[in-house]
């Protein structure tokens, strides 16, 4: 296994186990886990893998094949601010979450390689926080159950490295089963895997990463989650997941801030539209999911405006090449963008996008095959 030996060559001994967390991909509800809402994500075959072994000095080194720097050494004691070492920063808090919650994590040695493309919005930062964390629950025997595991690595994310992320994309990666979309509610963890077999019907689903991501997004999210936190603020709800979407037009008409009231009209919408996909996939009506997605992608779009051209292109390209349903997925401003279609159609609408941005002069995009795929796991 190339990781582990990386790992022997970079520390000088066999590591004592190695573990992969996958990244996800969210068929539908977007910014709704930060107001506690419904998601349901699945996750990819794209993994990141570690190669750990327990220290007991104190010492945390960190070494990613993917990253052209040497091995990052720091002490788990030490409470300096981890904003300044890039990707070390993920796999680092979660060593301080375990700690900060009483868990005796002495050390360790990590070396990490990830095939979750990076700023695609499929969560690559998650797979590597609950890698991590998978690995160290074993290795100190801490007897973790994967939300709990998912919970420590959003702690991580959120007052480590300073990103005030939900919860779905680390309990996508510590929680999904091969097969299966994750139908979870993020208020209260509460889950249920939910079959999502497309090749069993004919169907096939599509990521189109545009290999774009554009500053504007850099503050935009945290931006977009304190206006829906005034929204429910303002409409007497702790969390916007209280309202129901019949409650909806009363709700907006109460609202004087039109950005707000965008706001609350998307996450509300979008949280209905969850389980409008749950519903249909239960009937046996797969296809019927494909608007269901294009309408989260107007929404995005038009009321949450986290969108971007090569994101509404990838969208329109599709539809046009005669895809089910698109939708951008992640939080936007770039990233990815979600394809269902009919399995047979997928080479063209995979054209059709190559061909479109190419006219428009975009980067091309890269385009892979969704395939519903195990989460967080020991491979040795």
């Amino acid at each position: 296994m190339r990781v582990a030996d990386g790992f022997t060559e970079l520390y000088g001994s066999a590591p004592e186990g190695v573990w992969a967390a996958p990244g996800r991909v969210n068929l539908i509800g977007e910014y709704t886990d930060v107001n506690d809402g419904f998601v349901l994500p699945l996750a990819l075959p794209h993994t990141a893998v570690a190669a750990v072994s327990r220290r007991g000095d104190g010492v945390l080194r960190l070494h990613s094949a993917d990253v052209r720097q040497g091995v990052v050494q720091l002490s788990v004691d030490d409470p300096a601010p981890l904003a300044g070492t890039g990707w070390a920063a993920y796999p680092a808090g979660v060593v301080r979450a375990l700690r900060e919650a009483g868990h005796p994590v002495t050390g360790a040695d990590i070396h990490l390689a990830s095939t979750v493309p990076t700023g695609a919005g499929l969560s690559s930062s998650a797979a590597l926080e609950v890698v991590t964390a998978l690995a160290l629950n074993d290795l100190y025997g801490l007897g973790l159950t994967g939300p709990e595991l998912a919970v420590l690595a959003q702690r991580a994310e959120n007052a480590f490295v300073g990103v005030p992320c939900g919860v779905m994309d680390q309990m996508a990666s510590a929680c999904c089963t091969e097969g299966h979309a994750l139908y979870l509610d993020t208020r209260d963890l509460t889950h249920r895997q939910v079959p999502f077999d497309l090749a069993a019907r004919g169907l096939g689903l599509l990521v189109v990463d545009t290999r774009v991501k554009h500053a504007l997004g850099d503050g935009a999210y945290a931006e977009r989650r304190a206006g829906c936190e005034a929204g429910a603020r303002a409409l007497g709800v702790r969390t916007l997941r209280e309202l129901e979407y019949a409650q909806l037009p009363a709700s907006l008409a109460r609202l004087a801030d039109g950005t707000v009231r965008s706001y609350v009209r998307h996450v509300v919408s979008d949280n209905h539209r969850v389980r409008r996909v749950i519903d249909l996939l239960e009937a046996g009506d797969v296809r019927g999911v494909g608007p269901v997605l294009t309408e989260g992608h107007v929404s995005l779009r038009d009321d949450l405006r986290v969108s971007c051209p090569e994101l509404d292109l990838a969208v329109s390209s599709s539809l046009g090449a005669g895809a089910l349903g698109a939708r951008m997925t992640g939080g936007g401003f770039g990233g990815s963008a979600l394809v269902l279609t009919e399995a047979d159609a997928a080479d063209v609408v995979t054209k059709a996008v190559h061909e479109a941005f190419a006219a428009a002069g975009y980067p091309a995009p890269r385009i892979f095959p969704a395939v519903p795929s195990a989460g967080v796991r020991r491979l040795r």
